[in-house]
């Protein structure tokens, strides 16, 4: 049946949220964060794993743990600016008719995105260390004004995730370390969209008139003129596209567990190579729970020619956060020029290739196609030692987007971006140190030219923009 394919697909929508997210326009290619560190993001998160003073590395390659100095506490918030605004936009019901509504307002957002660090050396002459690490390595919320043009391919998204890891790394010399980290991570998704379900009753009734008439005996032509019959009397009822507006909510979490590897590399005392390995998560839903309001003009008919479509039911489905891989060095140049680089892939294709959702409900699996690719992030940057308590840093980055215009999609239209970042610290005793960072991210404007569920088009363009401000405290005790 028609109708049923279409609730899959849009109940499979909901429920594979983290397949759909294609990027945080403030953040890390697809709804991957890198903001953890505001030192590092003022440098655009060169050296990341590999710098000298950074906490974060608890994290992101344990190895480098023999780079902080001693027993130290640090605290990180990020506030992450992300707008996107439709333009040149296009609406289409499947019957070729406009669909109402303006370009959404701004879908973006400001949110803050925290993270703190513990580091505690042990052993002989300190050449064992311990970490422990709570941070938001993905994560995503677009909100659009009610009754928008797009409404049908997305109202609503928000996605925390949240890991908290213990990290345990081995100094075998002062020039090579061997590090690994275990982390629990919490994902939670939230989800809504209207649905036509004017155009769904009456698609429903012209493909049970045509199915009728083929069944009797009929011509392909006898069973398009009885659909098209049917149509027409369905609008005459009050049921055609855009005339019975319903929504649809989804909820799911799940806890999961992954692992970091690094090693850390010191040729000299003045540079290091570090890298990293991040596994991939597999978050197995189980508890997620899809709500749907179906107008009254459309409830009954739903009831009597629908059962088990569009109702309050349970899902499972397996969302798949991907592997990464970073390559870091930093350089001392002299006791005031620092340089360093990063390197870091992402295995997004392998990860978000389907996903697949298995419903409670009479709605039949759904395998959606994501088409995801693996992506890269570069960055360059550098440090000035300007006095004994102030030090200068900035830095460029490269990040590709793992969508396409095939892809894109309204509740995140992601793009290709570049970094650029400034940054400083101010040591303000022995023991406490300020640090403060900014990324600007240069974008173009992303198309879009998608079809919902029920066969309505979008085309358009989006207005994007995105500006990150982190502020850190390091406490050595």
């Amino acid at each position: 049946m028609q109708t049923t394919s279409i609730l899959a697909r849009v109940s499979a929508l909901a429920l594979g949220i983290a397949g759909v997210l294609a990027c945080g326009q403030a953040d890390a290619a697809a709804f991957q964060l890198k903001e953890n560190s505001a030192k590092g993001l003022g440098r655009a998160f060169a050296g990341s794993t590999s710098a000298w003073g950074d906490a974060s590395v608890v994290a992101t390659n344990p190895a480098s743990m023999r780079l902080l100095d001693g027993r130290q506490f640090q605290a990180d918030v990020s506030a992450i600016s992300f707008s996107a605004k439709l333009k040149d936009y296009n609406g289409r019901y499947a019957n070729g008719a406009p669909i109402s509504g303006g370009n959404g307002g701004d879908a973006g957002m400001i949110a803050p995105v925290p993270s703190a660090y513990f580091h505690v050396p042990f052993g002989e002459n300190d050449n064992m260390h311990f970490g422990v690490a709570l941070t938001a390595p993905y994560g995503f919320k677009t909100d659009y004004e009610a009754g928008w043009v797009g409404r049908y391919h997305g109202d609503k998204t928000d996605m925390k995730v949240v890991d908290l890891a213990a990290s345990f790394s081995y100094d075998v010399n002062p020039y090579v370390s061997f590090g690994a980290s275990v982390f629990a991570e919490h994902l939670s998704i939230t989800l809504s969209n209207a649905i036509d379900f004017g155009s769904v009753i009456n698609g429903q009734a012209q493909q049970k008139a045509a199915a009728q008439v083929l069944q009797g005996g009929g011509t392909p032509a006898q069973a398009a003129a009885a659909a098209q019959a049917a149509a027409l009397q369905m609008a005459q009822l009050g049921f055609y596209p855009g005339s019975a507006d319903g929504a649809s909510n989804i909820e799911g979490s799940h806890n999961g567990f992954g692992y970091v590897l690094g090693a850390t590399f010191s040729f000299t005392e003045n540079t290091n190579i570090a890298l990293s390995y991040r596994s991939k998560v597999n978050h197995k839903i189980t508890n997620g729970k899809a709500t749907f309001d179906v107008p009254g003009n459309a409830a009954t008919i739903m009831q009597t020619q629908a059962q088990g479509i569009f109702v309050n039911t349970g899902g499972k489905a397996t969302v798949r956060l991907p592997s990464s891989m970073t390559l870091s060095f930093a350089h001392r140049f002299n006791d005031r020029w620092t340089m360093m680089g990063d390197f870091s892939a992402t295995q997004w294709s392998s990860a978000f290739d389907k996903v697949t959702v298995d419903f409670d409900s009479n709605q039949p699996n759904s395998v959606l196609e994501f088409g995801y690719d693996n992506t890269t992030f570069t960055s360059l940057g550098a440090e000035y030692k300007l006095s004994n308590t102030v030090t200068l840093r900035g830095g460029v980055a490269f990040d590709k987007t793992p969508t396409s215009n095939q892809h894109r999609d309204v509740r995140v239209p992601d793009t290709d971006r570049t970094w650029l970042s400034l940054g400083l610290s101010w040591a303000a005793s022995d023991k406490t140190e300020v640090n403060v960072g900014y990324t600007h991210l240069f974008t173009d404007e992303p198309s879009i030219n998608i079809t919902s569920a029920t066969g309505s088009t979008l085309t358009g363009k989006y207005k994007v923009a995105g500006d990150v401000l982190g502020a850190s405290i390091n406490y050595k005790f």
